[in-house]
């Protein structure tokens, strides 16, 4: 199937089937192409955290509003987190980048203040969000991105240190029931050509 059909199919699961498992295989693909992410001047300034634990799972679940059913009836649920800690980051950069990457973050990130430098940070992160919505589809695996959750307690359940949660994806199986599914109830979008520009 080729990238076309697969963004038409492709859409935000609203009910899992609590009784289907993503296989370890396929995780262990999912794990790989989230660290092989793009990122300006390869950055990477991340941590994914799969959780299948039931228990794990309740917790986050219940730290999530109206998205915790989804948590626990996902076969997984893969948390997205930024680094927060600007000197660790830079720790870090310093340690595999090219002499150019780095000079470009001091002058064009660094330069423009903390709150600037950690959102540019985040926008990294959400980067990578796009490629594994995509990756997910590609496997036949359903997802669902979610920033309807608790940030700070996700911190606190995951014991987070240098790092902040910005927001979760839960993956597995569609319910065949989920009314939410395009053969049920066609996708809306806005006209392409409001959409897209040509010049």
């Amino acid at each position: 199937m080729n990238f076309l059909e697969l963004a038409k199919k492709r859409y935000t699961t609203k009910k899992y089937a609590s009784d289907r498992k993503i296989s370890d295989k396929e995780i262990e693909e999912l794990k790989e192409i989230l660290q092989l992410s793009p990122s300006s001047i390869n950055s990477q300034p991340w941590k994914f955290i799969f959780v299948s634990d039931y228990d794990m799972k309740q917790k986050l679940a219940a730290a999530s509003s109206f998205n915790g059913e989804k948590i626990n009836d996902a076969s997984h649920v893969v948390v997205f987190s930024a680094l927060d800690n600007i000197e660790l980051f830079e720790k870090q950069i310093k340690e595999y980048l090219p002499e150019g990457n780095i000079n470009y973050y001091f002058t064009n990130v660094k330069a423009k203040g903390e709150a600037f430098t950690k959102s540019w940070l985040q926008h990294q992160v959400y980067l990578s969000l796009g490629y594994f919505l995509s990756a997910c589809a590609s496997l036949g695996i359903d997802s669902t991105p979610m920033e309807g959750i608790s940030n700070e307690e996700f911190d606190e359940i995951l014991e987070l240190k240098d790092y902040k949660t910005l927001f979760a994806v839960a993956i597995g199986y569609r319910n065949p029931e989920d009314t939410n599914q395009p053969n049920i109830t066609s996708k809306q979008r806005l006209p392409i050509d409001q959409v897209i520009q040509s010049i």
